[in-house]
């Protein structure tokens, strides 16, 4: 398939243009390191041998792009299938929430969170690649949202997640809001991803104001 969108392969653009400082190149592989995400990405000249020396390197590998093609010698041991979906501009309503910026200080509680409930895959960096906000109670964190993947003209919504004990309360809703918001601020188109099963969360970023766009898979690679 010939890629002509920037968000067909997102990972690609964003190792190449805005977060280039966190590539790290094995021929001709890209990836991030581990503890900020298993993405990579390559151009089509990469060898199997590449692949399984960034591997070795660096740890398990992922695609996450529309039509992923698995490298010969390469098993995929874990895929999702993605609905990706795009905000040009917010749908109007929603409530306010008391949010607070979040920092590499909060990066333990925030994993924890993640860790807990799930929003996608996200590590001990994850962080750190965009900026994120997030709702407290009591001195708890309780729920989150900011970004991730960023490339020239599109930044990434992710890492959206709240507590089981707060759910309901439209805290995803509100966290959504800001920072998407933020991005169109900056001249930029959101994106964002959600299980291509979850018609439910797919619904509900559609009454935000995304726009189904395309359906990238998530491959975890490993050698054969």
């Amino acid at each position: 398939m010939t890629m002509t969108h920037p968000l067909d392969r997102a990972v690609w653009n964003a190792l190449t243009t805005r977060q280039a400082s966190l590539a790290i190149r094995e021929g001709g592989v890209l990836r991030f390191d581990g503890d900020y995400a298993l993405f990579a990405a390559a151009t089509p000249e990469a060898t199997y041998a590449d692949w399984v020396a960034l591997a070795r390197t660096t740890g398990p590998v992922a695609l996450f792009e529309v039509d992923p093609v698995v490298p010969d010698g390469l098993v995929v041991t874990n895929r999702i299938d993605c609905q990706q979906m795009v905000c040009e501009a917010l749908t109007a309503g929603g409530r306010e929430v008391d949010f607070e910026p979040l920092t590499d200080a909060d990066g333990p509680e925030m994993l924890a969170l993640a860790t807990l409930t799930q929003p996608g895959p996200f590590f001990s960096k994850t962080h750190l690649l965009g900026p994120f906000i997030g709702l407290r109670h009591e001195s708890r964190l309780i729920a989150m949202a900011g970004e991730r993947l960023s490339l020239d003209g599109f930044s990434e919504v992710s890492g959206v997640c709240t507590h089981p004990d707060h759910r309901g309360k439209g805290y995803a809703g509100a966290l959504m809001r800001v920072v998407t918001q933020r991005i169109l601020e900056r001249g930029d188109t959101a994106f964002l991803h959600a299980r291509i099963a979850h018609d439910a969360t797919i619904a509900f970023y559609e009454t935000l104001g995304f726009k189904r766009r395309t359906t990238p898979s998530y491959l975890v690679m490993a050698s054969a």
